[in-house]
């Protein structure tokens, strides 16, 4: 999860484990160490495994859409790697820009506290059902 605020954090993950997902979650605040853990870190997915990431667009150091296009260039071991943009956004020129640059989904965080709460519920429920392929590992 690439998430600069707290309060969204704490509360998208407590709504993905109440719809039942207990993978673990890696949170990142900045972009940069997130790209840094994505693609260098052994733990991450580049070395480790699947992973699917959530996305918020407006980080302090870097675009979200910045992480988006990195992850999903034609030579990336993580280009196939789900990428579920969360974010306050509902432009629909970045809305059609993110899916054009390979997001799977794309949701505008709604304002409201139980609204939020209610979306990333359903969001938990629909990554407990995904198949999440493996990173390209490269030989």
């Amino acid at each position: 999860m690439i998430e600069d605020d707290e309060g969204h954090a704490r509360l998208i993950e407590k709504n993905i484990r109440r719809a039942g997902v207990n993978n673990p979650v890696r949170h990142f605040v900045e972009g940069t160490a997130a790209v840094e853990f994505l693609f260098n870190s052994p733990e991450g997915p580049t070395h480790n495994g699947p992973a699917l990431v959530l996305l918020d667009l407006n980080l302090p150091d870097m675009s979200g859409t910045d992480i988006l296009i990195r992850m999903k260039e034609e030579n990336s071991p993580l280009r196939r790697t789900p990428v579920v943009v969360l974010t306050t956004t509902d432009d629909k020129m970045e809305i059609e820009r993110c899916y054009d640059l390979g997001a799977n989904v794309y949701i505008t965080k709604p304002v409201e506290y139980e609204s939020f709460a209610q979306a990333i519920r359903q969001l938990g429920l629909f990554i407990s059902v995904i198949q999440v392929p493996e990173p390209e590992i490269e030989a």
